[in-house]
């Protein structure tokens, strides 16, 4: 009773209500003022329009407004949740999102973020280019479309007009990547530079990155495909239809128990008791044959939906966008095989320089024997192989021609220490002879 007596007590009170809210807003402006002049500045006072964002509403006319809306107004009026609306934030980074509700389509795919319901589009709005050739194209068909007959509903117009952009986008820049990046894969494999390299550096984590966002959009599509539950949740207008043609026929269908009801009334007296157990009879039956009314709407917008319509869209999209998929494959494995073809020409190098260290090495080995040899016979100490002299001349030419034999042998069947050892043998032999 107390509760119920207060909203008349302060309703009839109205300079009480008048002073309240202007001490209320005295005391907001105090605060306001009092709290910045204080050495606030970033404090302050929240508005009606805090958190609203610009949205371009589209009809089925092709006419658009823009509006500002906060997210509880777009909540309230697609019946949406708040999880939803995050996925459109343009603030977070979320994968592409196709979600099908019971009186909306969210669509977040690159940078077109939109929510589209049986009568309307509410597209968020932005700079970007595809976010303006989207409103443009879709007030365009939808005023060509006007006066002509479509096959598609309202949704599916709009649904595909996002794939459609969405798909062309991402197959024009694969393709504006081909030709920026064959030609530079091409010069490096015909000279390998640290410019070219950085080059196909930069363009691979390019195409990395692309490739992750059309692999998005395609299992996106891909999943919705699977799912034939979240692909009958996308048939808005017929949903909207039956929603509206069960409601004229529970309508007429209480308006004709009440009218019976009355007629029975009228025409004989009942009981007090009896007329209760009559109404508490009929509100039971009214109510079942409502459940069964509203079950049956809910089971034929689920289960008995025809989705051909909706696969065939989505699978021609989703063949467009598995090609453009495809080229981005092929692109990397270009790159790849570039990638072998450097590395097989780097170890060719890097062979050819061990090979000519061993040629180095080898000649140097030959040429240290040689100079032993003449380093022995250069030392000061007598010997009888002096009192001859062509004797130091035979044990040059001797050692020379075994120091060849020994370098080409070497080179070609890898053997200098049998060499080294018939090359002492040798000059043994010689100094045994002349002694």
């Amino acid at each position: 009773m107390e509760e119920s007596g207060s909203p008349s007590l302060h309703s009839g009170l109205p300079g009480f209500a008048i002073s309240q809210n202007s001490t209320r807003g005295n005391l907001d402006g105090y605060e306001t003022n009092h709290i910045q002049g204080f050495g606030f500045p970033g404090l302050k006072k929240r508005g009606h329009t805090h958190g609203s964002r610009s949205w371009i509403k589209i009809d089925q006319s092709g006419n658009s407004k823009m509006l500002e809306l906060d997210k509880a107004a777009v909540m309230r009026h697609c019946s949406l949740p708040a999880r939803d609306l995050r996925l459109l934030d343009p603030l977070f980074i979320y994968p592409s999102t196709i979600l099908g509700r019971e009186n909306a389509i969210v669509v977040s795919l690159e940078q077109i973020r939109c929510i589209i319901t049986a009568d309307e589009v509410l597209l968020m709005s932005s700079l970007d280019a595809s976010v303006v050739q989207y409103k443009s194209e879709l007030c365009k068909r939808l005023h060509t479309n006007k006066d002509q007959s479509d096959d598609l509903p309202f949704e599916f117009r709009a649904l595909e007009l996002v794939l459609e952009l969405t798909c062309m986008s991402l197959d024009a820049q694969v393709k504006e990547l081909e030709v920026e990046i064959y030609p530079v894969l091409d010069e490096l494999a015909s000279s390998i530079s640290t410019l070219n390299l950085e080059r196909v550096r930069r363009f691979k984590g390019h195409l990395l990155a692309l490739t992750q966002r059309v692999q998005k959009v395609c299992d996106e599509i891909e999943h919705l495909m699977d799912d034939d539950g979240d692909m009958a949740e996308m048939y808005l207008t017929e949903k909207k239809q039956r929603r509206e043609a069960y409601s004229v026929s529970d309508l007429n269908f209480q308006t004709n128990v009440f009218s019976g009801v009355r007629v029975v009334s009228k025409s004989a007296p009942v009981s007090p008791v009896g007329s209760n157990i009559g109404a508490q009879k009929l509100q039971r039956a009214f109510s079942s044959m409502s459940s069964s009314k509203h079950g049956s709407l809910s089971v034929s917008s689920n289960g008995g939906e025809n989705i051909d319509q909706l696969e065939m869209l989505l699978e021609a999209y989703f063949v467009f966008i598995d090609n453009t998929l495809h080229k981005l494959l092929s692109l990397k494995e270009y790159i790849d095989d570039t990638e072998d073809l450097i590395n097989i020409k780097l170890g060719n190098v890097q062979n050819q320089l061990i090979q000519f260290e061993l040629l180095l090495t080898a000649a140097t080995f030959v040429a240290t024997i040689f100079a032993v040899v003449t380093g022995i016979f250069g030392m000061n100490f007598a010997a009888t192989i002096f009192d001859y002299p062509n004797a130091f001349n035979w044990v040059l030419v001797i050692s020379g021609g075994f120091c060849g034999m020994l370098y080409h042998s070497g080179m070609k069947y890898k053997a200098p220490s049998t060499l080294t050892f018939l090359l002492f043998i040798a000059n043994v032999l010689v100094l045994m002879h002349l002694k």
